[in-house]
């Protein structure tokens, strides 16, 4: 019997699927999902972004105690299909690659201020995107040319961050850089 109990095989033990994975969020989302991803296809922009993407919160959710990802106010929703057909055209244009990791959508006011974001963000008001692109180094050139020459038309506004984070939103024409301020952007208006 002793010898039985040592070399007996322990049992397996079945790993906890992570409780912050989109997995296991989406099931406690599941009625807002479907209807985000129905209005979005009714836009045809549901293949724009993968939901995970889409939905990811802010890179500081962690140190913020909040959650990885949020779904927008469906007030909101308006703003989320302009911003991503904006993406859309960038990545069809070749101004932006199809291959982004995204890091901050919708942000609740309590988490974009724990994120030090800026007091009146379009993250929390409206709709925006912060992302970086994958594997090779964004154009900044063909960006800040597509702003000068485009972004007027699509209320584009753009940061590109020093890290190489891009943030776009479609709310006003403006830009800005790492103090929020136009005199610290990547990017310049065209003199008048």
């Amino acid at each position: 019997l002793l010898i039985t109990a040592c070399t007996s095989t322990p049992p397996k033990v079945t790993p906890q699927p992570d409780p912050n994975s989109f997995a296991v969020w989406q099931t406690q989302h599941q009625q807002e999902i479907a209807a985000l991803t129905h209005y979005l296809a009714q836009q045809n922009l549901s293949t724009v972004l993968p939901m995970p993407q889409l939905l990811r919160s802010a890179s500081d959710w962690q140190q913020c105690q909040a959650k990885p990802f949020a779904v927008p106010p469906q007030q909101q929703w308006a703003s989320v299909a302009s911003v991503l057909s904006l993406l859309q055209w960038l990545m069809a244009t070749g101004v932006v690659s199809h291959h982004i990791e995204v890091y901050s959508g919708y942000r609740s006011a309590s988490l974009n201020a724990c994120a030090d974001g800026a007091p009146n963000s379009t993250h929390t008001r409206s709709f925006a995107l912060d992302f970086s692109v994958v594997g090779t180094a964004p154009s900044t050139d063909a960006l800040c040319h597509f702003w000068r020459t485009q972004g007027k038309d699509w209320n584009m506004g753009l940061s590109i961050y020093p890290s190489g984070r891009i943030h776009i939103d479609t709310t006003r024409y403006r830009t800005w850089g790492y103090d929020y301020t136009r005199q610290s952007a990547m990017c310049r208006a065209p003199e008048s």
